[in-house]
């Protein structure tokens, strides 16, 4: 096992395989790839010819160097071709019975000191290495596709492996310019643990008919700023294999989230598997294609029955950055906005952080100078919530908290005119209780705006089982005039994004605090392995621990599920104040400003 990785065999020349047998012949590696199916082989061939040809077409490599590369690729149909190889990796279907016959095979064919890593992201490794002659030389390394792109490698012991095996593959990931984190043995790992307990909720979600895929998709796109929706990624993924991964999980673990969405078992005994199908959640083009066609279930172009109401001017109520951002999204529209707050002075305050913000965007060259007076000239400071008696629209952006909020709509009910639309942008509160504090509920909607309110695209709208059609429609046509991406949903705790990122955050708590993985290697497999821009303990970090707590808790309040009941940790942090960047201390420490 101290020997150099120089041969390398990989068993399964399907797409991970032939990703693998990629990166290693490119660096430097003697690659033996063995597949049953000489069609298998031939297309492995194929792709590597193709991928270097692409490579010099680019003049990251030299014509010289390709058939160096495509010299060390060798395919073979049996697995006695890996008798010299000092590692075997080994990726057949995702199958115990499978692996474990290859593992065996193995055990009679390779040298002793030969390390032997499957590529499985459900299956326990330490079953597959008991099952070894040899378990002490077996482990995981669990690449991510497309691997050439993708940078994570999860090194999986067990509790047999030989820390002298995980040394040797960890230094081979890094020679392949990968970055390795080093996990234990359970189902799902890091990446793929915290990914799919999140997959399956959107399933879930989109089976209820809460809202629809497109909707789910979009918020978590522009949201949490996601390179995919949740329901296109399982299609990618392959609806099967994302089943095959929850049951492990769920058999492990026997939480409710990780237990499969009934319909991803009713897409994959229909055949119905995603992108290489050509249907799943979606439909495509053809099969293998990510070209995504119009079905039964895609939404006309014009989705809204009947006419909304005029809006001409809006009131938006706070002085916090939420408000004033929320005031310049409406005035760079074209919209005259009231600004109130409960003092003068805090009016006057907001607007000047608003014009603050404008002139960074015309340094910035995002705007003109003209552009931004006339953006600050529809902008109107008052003190007072009296100053929304004419407005058209009304929008709320106070403290997150039920009866700061029924007070505030029990006064907007009284002051705006008839027929205004009042509007609330919790993020977490039950709308309708705001609603039911009015005479006229069928006027009252959730319009749910991203932090900063200025970039980012989404707005959830929220309707209640009281709002009016026509209310509705009103706020999807004005969330678009405003160059905002709107998603319909129901009015439930967490709405979409909130309902499917939690969890998510709360889960990687869980994993810290079963000492199972460290905060750095958490956030690392989420960034490569997911393509999150942030990792979860940057992101709670950031949002704030309380925050974060209060969201928590009212999921778990709402569902009343065991699995959503916030980690002890978190709320052990909160109850030492440690809140995250605001109070320099999270679950990492900062500087002081």
């Amino acid at each position: 096992m101290d020997t150099p990785l120089s041969t390398i065999a990989v068993v399964g020349l399907g797409t991970m395989g032939t990703g693998i047998a990629d990166v290693l012949a490119r660096a430097g590696r003697e690659v033996i790839g063995i597949d049953i199916s000489d069609a298998a082989a031939a297309r492995a061939v194929a792709a590597l010819e193709a991928s270097t040809a692409r490579a010099v077409a680019r003049e990251r490599i030299t014509e010289e160097e390709r058939q160096d590369v495509l010299a060390r690729f060798r395919t073979f149909p049996d697995l006695r071709a890996a008798a010299e190889a000092d590692l075997v990796i080994e990726v057949v279907p995702e199958s115990y019975e499978a692996k474990r016959e290859v593992f065996r095979a193995l055990d009679g064919i390779v040298r002793p000191d030969a390390i032997l890593a499957t590529g499985t992201n459900a299956l326990s490794v330490t079953r597959l290495a008991a099952d070894s002659a040899h378990p002490e030389r077996v482990l995981g390394l669990h690449f991510f596709t497309p691997v050439q792109a993708m940078r994570l490698v999860e090194v999986v012991s067990s509790v047999l492996t030989d820390p002298r095996a995980v040394e040797a593959v960890t230094r081979l990931a890094q020679d392949l310019g990968k970055e390795p984190v080093a996990v234990g043995d359970r189902a799902g790992f890091i990446a793929d643990g915290l990914l799919f307990g999140y997959l399956n909720q959107a399933a879930a979600m989109y089976e209820s008919k809460y809202a629809s895929r497109e909707d789910i998709d979009a918020a978590m796109r522009l949201g949490c700023g996601l390179p995919m929706g949740p329901l296109a990624l399982l299609d990618l993924i392959g609806i099967d294999t994302a089943r095959t991964v929850l049951e492990a999980m769920y058999a492990s673990s026997h939480d409710r989230l990780h237990a499969p969405a009934p319909i991803l078992r009713q897409l994959s005994e229909a055949g119905l598997t995603g992108r290489k199908t050509g249907r799943g959640f979606y439909t495509y083009a053809a099969p293998d294609s990510g070209e995504v066609v119009r079905d039964a279930l895609t939404p006309l172009a014009s989705a809204e029955a009947g006419a909304g109401r005029e809006v001409r001017s809006v009131g938006v109520a706070g002085s916090g950055t939420m408000a004033s951002g929320i005031a310049e999204v409406f005035a760079k529209a074209g919209y005259e906005v009231v600004l109130a707050a409960r003092s003068q002075e805090k009016a006057d305050t907001a607007k000047a952080r608003i014009a603050t913000s404008l002139d960074r965007s015309v340094s910035k060259g995002r705007m003109t100078a003209e552009a931004r007076d006339t953006t600050l000239a529809l902008i109107t400071p008052a003190g007072t919530l009296d100053a929304f008696a004419e407005v058209d629209l009304a929008v709320e952006a106070v403290a997150e908290d039920l009866e700061i909020k029924q007070e505030l709509f029990a006064r907007l009910d009284k002051i705006c005119r008839p027929g205004a639309v009042l509007a609330t942008t919790t993020s977490s509160l039950p709308v309708v209780a705001c609603a039911r504090a009015t005479t006229r509920p069928q006027d009252v909607i959730g319009m749910h705006f991203f932090n900063p309110a200025p970039a980012m695209k989404l707005v959830e709208i929220v309707r209640t089982v009281l709002t009016g059609d026509d209310v509705h429609a009103t706020v999807r046509e004005v969330t678009t005039r405003i160059r905002k991406h709107p998603v319909d949903c129901g009015d439930r705790a967490g709405f979409i994004v909130n309902a499917l990122l939690f969890p998510y955050l709360n889960n990687a708590v869980k994993m810290v605090q079963e000492h199972y993985a460290t905060l750095d290697d958490i956030d690392a497999a989420m960034k490569l392995g997911g393509g999150y821009p942030m990792g979860p303990f940057e992101l709670l970090d950031v949002v704030g621990l309380d925050v974060s707590l209060a969201i928590e808790r009212v999921l778990h309040r709402e569902f009343r599920d065991p699995g959503l009941a916030p980690a002890p940790l978190l709320e052990h942090l909160v109850a030492a104040g440690c809140l995250g960047r605001k109070t320099g201390r999270g679950f990492r420490e900062y500087a002081r400003r």
